[in-house]
């Protein structure tokens, strides 16, 4: 089954007064596609923070193969 990486962002607004996007978590994990691991990230995510919304804590979301091509 094909691993990924998906990383949970959010735009913040530095000391500096510009905005920056920071990596609030990042989860790899085994799934069928993108969209099952986009599935599944979410209901990780959630788990880990303890919450039942994902975008309370992140904007969005980065999926990305962890398979190295053959």
């Amino acid at each position: 089954m094909p691993r990924f990486i998906v990383r949970f962002l959010k735009e913040i607004l530095g000391e500096n007064g510009r905005m920056s996007e920071v990596c609030q978590t990042t989860v790899e994990l085994e799934a069928q596609d993108e969209s099952d691991a986009e599935r599944k990230a979410k209901l990780r995510f959630c788990d880990i923070h303890g919450i039942h919304d994902w975008s309370l804590h992140a904007d969005r979301l980065k999926i990305d193969s962890a398979d190295f091509p053959s």
